[in-house]
């Protein structure tokens, strides 16, 4: 089985996928990549020493078929990776669906030839090959893995990577992962074409959903059609139980790996003290219930009372319910459809958010502002930035050293979770720490980040559909005098 690691991708990447591209500037003509950081390049080599790898932990996995459903590892979602902040992952991926794949360490700010975009960071996994990742796991949090390889996600590949704290501040008895998905149960690229058409009327509406609406998304909810909500990939009507005595304080790490689908959650008779988002601390503060997009996670803090309680996400704008079980003592199971009280309750929102003091940017001008137009439509499917589909011959500028301020400005009238690789920002006005973000239609969103690890890095819409029609772009980091290029 031949194997390409990310040292064999560097000649790769200069002499074919990357050769040749370009950058556009909206005030200067296009650059070559000589411009730009290569993903292997000795910048991104000396910010992965700065990171002190420590030991090195092995994981194995294997991207498999079985028929509509793929998996690592034969299981939905995959088994979960956990580590130490600073250890090092090295993660050998066997490939043997019937295409070629990636894996994507989702709100890592890991060294940028482990990011796992294939023609961006590396060579496409062909079909029975392998590939090996490396990095130093850098910050501590709930995270995730997931292909950066079309729709794939979308067919149940994905799992949970915790990188816990060497001095855990929180104190708790135990901890969930709870994994939320929509499952399709279809070929996702046979959605995405149907999609693609938009609605001219003139093609069957097989997975093309229509009358979704949210007023917490801001009106339209979702695109597609799915067949079931799951939670660690049990359906509602056969649903997990998590197990436990009364009076436990339970961490429960929540994780959004559904491709089209926003979660309204909440436990039952219990209220959730939010303590991160998106692997990051926030001041405590409690809610009844939260809403988190696609690529997003939250911690919480529950202390459990005595009984049975369903833990349900609702599928926003959707009416149906994903849910799993908490046992502590007796008690019977509502219906699978069951709402909690809690939904309809307090949801946290941005706005009222606020990050831990120990992690706020500290207060500092950007220095650059890229300004990303949020276009389309659902009659034309056209989703994009600025206007324009992505072409990863196009990248913005930036130079390591500056605050960048991303200014997301949604045009159009769907909510987009937005994601930046590489980085956690601060959102402008309440100063979050956060990587993936829900920008309601109409809406602007600024968030800043400080230019502090080297590569080309993508931006994009995590609704899968949409990313796929075209809601990409990339970042690319400038050479400094004396630099590598993409050679």
């Amino acid at each position: 089985m031949p194997v390409v690691d990310r040292r064999t991708f560097l000649g790769l990447a200069a002499s074919a996928t990357l050769a040749g591209c370009a950058t556009q500037k909206a005030t200067g003509p296009a650059q070559g990549t000589s411009a730009f950081v290569s993903p292997g390049g000795p910048e991104v080599s000396a910010a992965e020493q700065a990171r002190k790898p420590g030991r090195v932990r092995d994981f194995a996995l294997t991207a498999t078929a079985n028929g509509l459903t793929w998996s690592y590892g034969g299981i939905v979602p995959g088994r979960e990776l956990r580590v130490t902040a600073g250890e090092v992952v090295r993660a050998r991926l066997d490939n043997r669906l019937p295409e070629a794949t990636s894996i994507h360490w989702h709100g890592l700010a890991l060294r940028n030839d482990a990011d796992g975009v294939p023609g961006v960071t590396q060579e496409p996994i062909a079909a029975g090959a392998a590939h090996t990742y490396e990095f130093t796991a850098p910050h501590a949090g709930t995270y995730w893995f997931h292909p950066h390889s079309g729709t794939q996600f979308d067919r149940g590949l994905f799992g949970a990577l915790v990188i816990e704290d060497p001095a855990e501040p929180l104190g708790y008895d135990q901890e969930w992962v709870v994994v939320l998905d929509d499952w399709l149960d279809a070929d996702p690229d046979e959605a995405l074409a149907e999609l693609k058409k938009g609605m001219s009327g003139d093609h069957s509406m097989k997975h093309m959903l229509m009358g979704a609406t949210s007023p917490l998304l801001g009106g339209d909810a979702g695109d597609v059609r799915y067949r079931d909500f799951r939670i660690n990939g049990r359906t509602a009507a056969d649903p997990q139980t998590f197990t436990a005595k009364p009076g436990t304080r339970v961490r429960i790490r929540l994780i959004n790996a559904g491709g089209d689908t926003a979660f309204r959650v909440a436990l039952d008779g219990h209220t959730m003290t939010l303590t991160h988002t998106d692997g990051f601390p926030l001041a405590h503060s409690e809610t009844d219930a939260l809403l988190i997009g696609m690529g997003e996670r939250y911690d919480v803090l529950v202390t459990l009372k005595d009984g049975l309680f369903p833990l349900v996400a609702l599928a926003e704008g959707k009416k149906a319910v994903a849910r799993a079980l908490v046992r502590t003592g007796s008690g019977r199971a509502p219906a699978p459809d069951f709402r909690p009280r809690a939904l309809d309750g307090r949801v946290a929102r941005y706005g009222k958010l606020r990050p831990a003091e120990h992690v706020r940017l500290p207060a500092r001008q950007p220095d650059r502002t890229i300004t990303l137009r949020l276009t389309g439509s659902m009659s034309r499917y056209d989703w994009a930035f600025n206007g324009k589909p992505y072409d990863p011959a196009v990248r913005e500028p930036i130079a390591a050293g500056e605050r960048v301020r991303l200014r997301f400005v949604n045009t159009t009238t769907m909510w987009h979770p937005v994601h930046l690789h590489g980085h956690t920002y601060a959102h402008a006005d309440t100063g979050i720490r956060k990587d993936t973000s829900i920008v309601l239609p109409g809406m602007t969103l600024e968030a800043d980040f400080d230019a502090d690890n080297p590569g080309i890095w993508m931006v994009h819409c995590h609704n899968v559909y949409h990313q796929e029609s075209g809601m990409m772009t990339l970042l690319g980091y400038r050479v400094q005098s004396g630099g590598s290029g993409s050679r």
